[in-house]
C-alpha cells in the first residue's frame, strides 16, 4: 500500500484539523477527551449534541458513498480524519455502531427502501443503534442464538434475551439475530437479521454494573417485541451471511482512530512516568518502548488489512487484529498501574456529583483504563475463540473437535474397543 499522502490529502488534513480545533476549543470544549473506555457514562446530552453537530456539518459517515449521505472519502482521507479526530481529543462517538456497523451492513445487504429509511438518521446523528448479537449461551458461538422470531401478519414477534449490548439504554434501534427456523441444520442456516426499534412495549433494558462502577453494557429482554417483516435484512433465514458481513466492517478505517486513542493513552502514561521519576527505571523504560513498538506494528498491519479490504469479506491479515490489540491494550493498562505506583490506589477527588454517583470522587483516567482493559480479551470474541479463527480460517487448520457427544465422529473414543475379527 502506498502510504504517501498527496497534496489533496494534506489539504484535507488541514481542513479537518482546523474544524476540529475550532469546535473543540469552543462550545464543545467540555466533551474533549471524554466518553472513551470506562468513561462512556458521562456527558450524554453534550455528546449527543456533538454527534448531531458532526452530522449537520458533514463529518459523520465520512467513508460512506455520497449517494448514501457520506463524504465518499478515499481510504487515505479516512485515515487522516480518524487520526485528526483522535489527536484533537474528539469524544467517544455515540453513533459509532450505526456508522461503523449498522449502516455499512444495510448498504451492503439491504434493499433500496431500507437505505432510504435507515441511513439518513445515522448520517444526521439523530438515531443511535445497538448490536443484538450475544446471548447467555451464544457469545463466541454466535450460531447458537436462541432468541426466536415468529411471523405475525406483517410483523415478526421477537422473544429472547441479548446480553453485553453496548449503549442499548441510549439507543433508538437495534439489529438483532434471531432464529426463524429452529429445525435448520447446520444451525446458522435458520437465523435472520432484524432491524427493530428498542423503544416499544415488549423490550426491557437492564444495565449491567461493571467493575468501573459504570454501565456501558446491558441485558435486553424481548417479550413478543415487534419487528416489521420489511425490516429483515438479506432475506429470512439468510442472516448468517449478513451477520458475518457486520463483523467484517468492525475492521474498517475507524480502527486507526482507536489506535490513535491508544497513542494518547500511551503518551499520558509516558508523561506520568516522566513526572514521577519512574522513567528512570530500566524495566519501565523497556516496557514503554515495547508498547510503542507494538502500537506501530498494530498500525502497519491495519493499513495492510485496509489495502486488501474488499466489501464485507475479511482478508486473512484481519483475523489477527482482535487478538493482537486486546492483549496489547490489557498490557498497557497493567503498565499504567506500575507507572503510577502507590498513587494507583488513590481516587480522583472533587469530581462533580453528576459524574461520580453523588460521591464526589471517582476513578482517574488511568484507573479506568486498567479496569476496562481487563475485558478487552473477552468481549467481541475471547482470545480462545480468536485463536480458533486464526487457525481454522486464516491458516486452514482442522476445526476444533465439537463436544456434540462423547462418541461422535468429531470426538472418537480415546481408546476405542477393537472390532471382533470375526
Amino acid at each position: 500500500m502506498d502510504l504517501r499522502f498527496s497534496d489533496e490529502d494534506e489539504a484535507f488534513r488541514a481542513e479537518a484539523r482546523a474544524w476540529l480545533t475550532e469546535q473543540l476549543d469552543g462550545d464543545f470544549a467540555v466533551v474533549r477527551g471524554r466518553g472513551g473506555p470506562g468513561d462512556e457514562h458521562v456527558l450524554f446530552e453534550e455528546r449527543l449534541a456533538w454527534e448531531r453537530h458532526l452530522g449537520a456539518n458533514g463529518w459523520t459517515c465520512v467513508g460512506w458513498p455520497k449517494e448514501h449521505g457520506g463524504r465518499g472519502l478515499t481510504l487515505h482521507q479516512q485515515v487522516i480524519w480518524y487520526e485528526e479526530y483522535a489527536r484533537a481529543g474528539g469524544p467517544g462517538r455515540l453513533g459509532h455502531i450505526g456508522e461503523g456497523l449498522a449502516g455499512p451492513t444495510i448498504m451492503a445487504f439491504g434493499n433500496a427502501d431500507q437505505h432510504q429509511r435507515f441511513l439518513p438518521g445515522i448520517v444526521a446523528g439523530t438515531e443511535l443503534w445497538a448490536q443484538g448479537y450475544s446471548e447467555p449461551n451464544a457469545g463466541s458461538d454466535l450460531a447458537n442464538v436462541s432468541t426466536r422470531a415468529e411471523p405475525d401478519g406483517d410483523d415478526w414477534l421477537i422473544t429472547g434475551q441479548k446480553v453485553w449490548t453496548s449503549l442499548a439504554h441510549w439507543s433508538d434501534w437495534v439489529f438483532v439475530l434471531a432464529r426463524t427456523d429452529r429445525d435448520a441444520q447446520p444451525k446458522h442456516r435458520g437465523i435472520s437479521y432484524f432491524l427493530m426499534p428498542l423503544r416499544q412495549d415488549g423490550v426491557e433494558i437492564r444495565p449491567i454494573r461493571q467493575v468501573t462502577g459504570t454501565s456501558e453494557f446491558n441485558e435486553v429482554f424481548f417479550d413478543n417485541a415487534r419487528a416489521k417483516a420489511v425490516d429483515v435484512v438479506g432475506g429470512v433465514n439468510q442472516g448468517w451471511k449478513v451477520a458475518m458481513g457486520t463483523l467484517a466492517f468492525e475492521r474498517g478505517a475507524s480502527t486507526l482512530g482507536q489506535q490513535l486513542n491508544f497513542r494518547n493513552e500511551l503518551d499520558a502514561i509516558v508523561e506520568v512516568a516522566t513526572s514521577n521519576g519512574r522513567i528512570d527505571d530500566p524495566s519501565i523504560r523497556q516496557r514503554l518502548a515495547q508498547a510503542h513498538a507494538g502500537l506501530e506494528v498494530m498500525r502497519w498491519n491495519t493499513l495492510r488489512v485496509l489495502s486488501k479490504a474488499d466489501g464485507a469479506e475479511l482478508p486473512r491479515e484481519a483475523m489477527i487484529t482482535k487478538l493482537y490489540w486486546s492483549n496489547w491494550h490489557r498490557d498497557l493498562g497493567e503498565l499504567a498501574m506500575d507507572v503510577l505506583g502507590p498513587e494507583a490506589l488513590l481516587a480522583e477527588q472533587g469530581v462533580p456529583p453528576e459524574e461520580s454517583h453523588g460521591e464526589g470522587y471517582d476513578l482517574t483516567a488511568l484507573q479506568r483504563l486498567f479496569l476496562f482493559t481487563r475485558s478487552d480479551t473477552i468481549y467481541a470474541g475471547s482470545n480462545e475463540i480468536q485463536r480458533n479463527i486464526i487457525g481454522e480460517r486464516a491458516l486452514g487448520l482442522p476445526a476444533e473437535p465439537k463436544p456434540s457427544s462423547p462418541t461422535s465422529p468429531a470426538n472418537p473414543p480415546v481408546n476405542p474397543t477393537p472390532k471382533d475379527p470375526a
